[in-house]
């Protein structure tokens, strides 16, 4: 079914666990992180980067994912992941995704601020839900861009003022990493919590090592975007489907190993966040 945003994140800091949103790239992926959410019984989040967008019109992707969501027997968010202006989460909307991020993290302070009310004035016409960003999360590689750290005073401020329903924030993570040397800074992440009342998101978190995932099951964190993870699951095993069958060029026979692979990396990660106690706490769409 599809939900929204604040639907799957009600009761994540109570209940303690986390909501992962996997950013995917079309159908293959989307339908094996679905399947995954439905044998664990749990909500999920289906996130498109500028990337996949790039690669498959927004409004294209957009309405495949809606129908993914809609045949699905548990939540399913279908969420823009780092909007980069008014026009795309405008778009985003117009397209059917039940959340966006618009992520205003490059701007001064005062101007993301700005931005970012705009961009909540508009969603909230229209019933969406907004994530943004404090701080900024950087990549493994420097030249796709650098980071900051969130200061948890101007979370505070930015939470308050823009009236956003998630903030993500940068404490020590960063995208695109392929191993998971991540040094979470928790005492960072506690002042924040302290501070703001919306729930957090961690971005990166594919870097983050497997006890720390747990962790962020019991802090602020409602939702923790993994894709990196899936990708590598998924292209690493496509890669060994070509090479054993050098002489196949059917997709569809290729392809399936490799959505059995995202379907048990998005489970292993959905078990880290306690996704197994969500049936105790079940989610009311609104």
């Amino acid at each position: 079914m599809l939900a929204k945003l604040t639907d799957v994140l009600q009761g994540t800091i109570e209940n303690k666990y986390a909501i992962p949103a996997f950013n995917v790239f079309g159908y293959e992926d989307a339908q094996a992180v679905i399947e995954a959410a439905e044998e664990m019984g749990a909500p999920v989040i289906l996130a498109t980067n500028k990337v996949a967008i790039q690669h498959i019109p927004i409004h294209i992707i957009g309405k495949l994912l809606v129908g993914l969501a809609e045949q699905a027997t548990v939540p399913v968010v279908v969420h823009l992941d780092h909007g980069k202006d008014y026009e795309t989460v405008a778009k985003a909307i117009a397209s059917g995704y039940s959340s966006v991020m618009y992520d205003g993290s490059h701007l001064p302070f005062k101007e993301n601020v700005r931005t970012t009310k705009e961009i909540v004035r508009m969603a909230r016409a229209f019933g969406i839900p907004v994530e943004a960003e404090i701080g900024s999360v950087g990549y493994s590689d420097p030249s796709l861009g650098t980071g900051a750290l969130t200061d948890p005073l101007e979370a505070k401020q930015f939470a308050e003022e823009t009236e956003i329903d998630a903030l993500a924030v940068a404490v020590g993570t960063l995208h695109r990493m392929e191993e998971q040397t991540a040094h979470v800074q928790f005492d960072r992440l506690h002042e924040i919590e302290q501070l703001v009342s919306v729930p957090l998101v961690m971005h990166g978190s594919t870097g983050i090592p497997d006890e720390d995932l747990k962790k962020m099951a019991s802090t602020n964190i409602g939702k923790v975007n993994i894709g990196t993870a899936i990708r590598m699951a998924f292209g690493t095993t496509l890669r060994q489907e070509v090479n054993a069958n050098p002489a196949s060029f059917d997709r569809i026979d290729w392809f399936k190993r490799p959505m059995e692979a995202v379907k048990e990396e998005a489970k292993h990660k959905m078990k880290l966040l306690s996704l197994e106690t969500y049936s105790k706490q079940p989610v009311q769409i609104k």
